[in-house]
């Protein structure tokens, strides 16, 4: 039997050749989750790396599901770890029930301000949590610590004698034990719910990320903001991760693609977090609030505080814990 093929079929046949020769009909997919919009940060950086992999042109497309659309927001590290997604942009204290030793990276008091998070980044202290990580299977490709402040309904919230007596509404578990210890009252409820309760009364005070105050339009529930500044009490570690196997199966070409891209990320997420931090002090003080800083030594009083509850909690709970948290306060 004679097979005939038209020009049109010959042409194609020495194009698909060519695709498959050249590699990119063989471009292999990376699937990417997070939790947020395509307007927040977090995506932002997600988008960096994705776009400079592509730029690159070695073989290698991420596919981003943002909103929480392949996977819920707290259910990402175990298939992350077990092959099922390659990448997530994740806080890492979310998986905390999973490795209690995640739990430092939402601690009160931990880190001072976003410089202070990226020398914690290069030190002792992440290595040992990013050796946790590897036993796991995960391995990070991007750092990244967001901030946040407080907000007083009536009076500002800096020292821990402002929040004796109120009602408040805090960022993570550590943060409402060293809140409880300084004389507050705990309502546990999501960012979302905030405005509302300020509004009604349920609340005196709130402490969240800068971003979710401006989102939430908290401003306008509240007399007094104290943002993050030269220092702030709430830091969250919420990095890029990629499942180690998956990378490790990747060609040299591609790796190097990835570091590039991550490198990139990252240096935009430390400004950009910075930016956030400024950006909502100033929505405040547009809407007639009053903007107050916390001092150092306001700083170091609710430290001292987090000490006695929140670091205590933690040490009672986290067996080789001491040695892990005394890496991270040696870090200046």
């Amino acid at each position: 039997m004679s097979i005939r093929l038209s020009a049109a079929g010959i042409a194609a046949v020495f194009t698909s050749i060519a695709l498959v020769s050249s590699g990119v009909a063989q471009a292999q997919e990376l699937r990417l989750s997070h939790q947020w919009s395509t307007k927040d940060v977090r995506h932002k950086v997600a988008q960096i790396v994705a776009d400079e992999v592509a730029a690159a042109d070695v073989g290698l497309e991420i596919k981003i599901f943002p909103s929480k659309s392949l996977f819920k927001p707290r259910e990402q590290y175990k298939p992350l770890s077990r092959g099922q997604l390659d990448m997530t942009v994740f806080p890492l204290a979310y998986a905390g029930g999973q490795r209690p030793e995640f739990n430092l990276t939402l601690m009160p008091g931990l880190v001072k301000n976003h410089d202070h998070a990226a020398r914690l980044n290069e030190s002792a202290f992440m290595g040992e949590i990013e050796k946790l990580m590897a036993e796991d299977d995960v391995m990070v490709l991007v750092h990244g610590y967001l901030a946040g402040g407080f907000a007083g309904k009536d009076k500002c919230v800096t020292s821990p004698d402002d929040v004796k007596g109120l009602q408040m509404r805090a960022a993570g578990k550590a943060f409402e034990q060293m809140l409880a210890g300084a004389g507050a009252s705990i309502a546990s409820m999501a960012s979302s719910e905030i405005y509302n309760a300020m509004q009604t009364g349920v609340l005196q005070g709130a402490n969240t990320s800068s971003s979710s105050f401006v989102s939430y339009r908290i401003y306008e529930q509240v007399k007094c903001y104290t943002p993050a500044s030269d220092v702030a009490l709430w830091f969250m570690y919420q990095p890029l991760l990629m499942n180690k196997s998956t990378y490790d199966q990747l060609s040299k070409e591609q790796q190097d693609a990835l570091s590039a891209g991550a490198a990139k990320a990252e240096a935009y997420y430390l400004d950009e977090a910075k930016k956030q931090d400024s950006e909502a002090a100033k929505v405040f003080e547009e809407n007639g609030v009053e903007v107050k800083n916390m001092t150092p030594e306001e700083f170091a009083a609710w430290r001292e505080i987090a000490k006695g509850t929140s670091y205590k909690q933690f040490l009672e709970q986290v067996p080789n814990g001491q040695a892990l948290l005394d890496m991270a306060l040696e870090v200046e």
